[in-house]
């Protein structure tokens, strides 16, 4: 590859490993849009790069979520029967939306996730533990909520903390605890999207790299980068207040919500 675009990758990388540590999410969010350009480089055509660069940001995030959780659960912030709960249904949704990818008309979409990005964001905000929101639901919600996490994760190539984050911490969980329990569903989400792109993309005439729609050169790079980075990410999570946090967070999702709302109008 172009010296330019491993330098590029391996900064993304690092860039996105620090934020899946410090707020919870893969970093698809971030990682889409520039992947998306770097892969115009080298030989993708516009409609080929979008979805290599979800697949390949969600194949990152197997690894970002590994090195993210350990250090969170050093730290003991990580509530494995909040994260057993979503699970089973954010390993459907997400075998599902890898498939359903390819169907959904980009511009809607964009619009769609915009709008539902800035709702998460005045969620995480507001959100305070009280009686009536405080207790998280049943196995049968439980499993609702993570399905509809797998689904728009693996649509987006996300980790899914713009979605477990806002929901656990409107629940009443502790905010660190929330960003531990997201870097923790990342795994699945993770590993059943990327599964589900090698198989939607098998036989496709695409450039050399790929396996399915993943690229493997881009993701040995990013991969590298994160693994290294999440931890730091992770620990500076812990030496910033809850509200602080909060704020962090819902002004990363204000900033891609307004990205995303005006790229799909200009199309």
């Amino acid at each position: 590859m172009d010296p330019f675009v491993i330098a590029a990758l391996l900064l993304l990388g690092a860039s996105t490993g620090f934020a899946a540590g410090l707020l919870g999410i893969g970093g698809g969010m971030l990682m889409v849009p520039f992947m998306t350009m770097l892969l115009g480089r080298i030989g993708f055509d516009a409609d080929q790069a979008v979805k290599v660069a979800i697949a390949t940001s969600l194949a990152t995030i197997v690894f970002t979520s590994i090195s993210s959780v350990r250090a969170h659960q050093r730290l003991g912030a990580v509530r494995w029967d909040v994260v057993g709960a979503l699970a089973p249904g954010i390993l459907a949704g997400s075998l599902f939306g890898a498939q359903l990818a390819g169907l959904v008309p980009g511009r809607l979409l964009g619009g769609f996730f915009g709008v539902f990005l800035g709702f998460s964001a005045v969620a995480t905000l507001s959100a305070k533990p009280s009686a009536a929101l405080g207790a998280l639901p049943g196995a049968g919600g439980m499993l609702g909520a993570g399905a509809g996490i797998g689904v728009l994760s693996a649509l987006l190539g996300g980790g899914g903390g713009f979605v477990t984050v806002p929901f656990l911490a409107r629940r009443g969980v502790r905010m660190q605890s929330a960003v531990a329990c997201s870097a923790a569903c990342g795994f699945p989400i993770a590993l059943a999207g990327t599964l589900g792109y090698v198989w939607a993309g098998r036989g496709l005439p695409l450039p050399g790299g790929t396996v399915g729609y993943v690229h493997l050169p881009a993701l040995a790079c990013i991969s590298v980068a994160s693994v290294l980075t999440a931890p730091l990410g992770a620990r500076a999570a812990h030496t910033l207040g809850t509200a602080a946090l909060r704020r962090v967070f819902a002004a990363l999702l204000f900033a891609l919500s307004a990205y995303m709302l005006v790229r799909s109008i200009r199309g």
